[in-house]
């Protein structure tokens, strides 16, 4: 089957081997996001600062596959604290607005660069 791999400049470039996001046949599976700025600076402070940038990060990537937000069957949120539940769960009503995508919710001991939270998704295009 074929693969295409999605790469856009709006978002940060991948920080290892692998590509932002990749569309094989219906599907797009982006990589975990995390809030990386594109210049790939990390963005600091609260969680609420962090997760914006995630999803600023996942539109880029959503845009750059000619995806949307309502076409999101699956996202996976992983946090170093899941005090922060509230705040990461606020920024995904904001997100999506009315569509409710399926979801998980893991706590991680750590993240890449230190930071709060990383985002995934998968999209079904068909």
């Amino acid at each position: 089957m074929f693969m295409k791999i999605i790469h856009s400049n709006a978002a940060p470039a991948a920080i290892g081997p692998y590509s932002q996001a990749v569309e094989v046949g219906p599907f797009l599976y982006t990589s975990g996001q995390i809030p990386l700025t594109a210049a790939g600076d990390v963005v600091e402070g609260d969680i609420g600062a962090q997760v914006k940038q995630v999803f600023a990060n996942l539109d880029a990537v959503l845009t750059e596959a000619q995806a949307s937000r309502n076409q999101v069957v699956k996202a996976t949120i992983f946090m170093t604290n899941l005090a922060d539940f509230g705040v990461v769960n606020s920024a995904c009503e904001t997100f999506f607005g009315d569509h409710k995508p399926a979801r998980s919710t893991v706590q991680v001991a750590a993240l890449p660069r230190g930071v709060q939270v990383e985002i995934e998704l998968i999209v079904y295009k068909g």
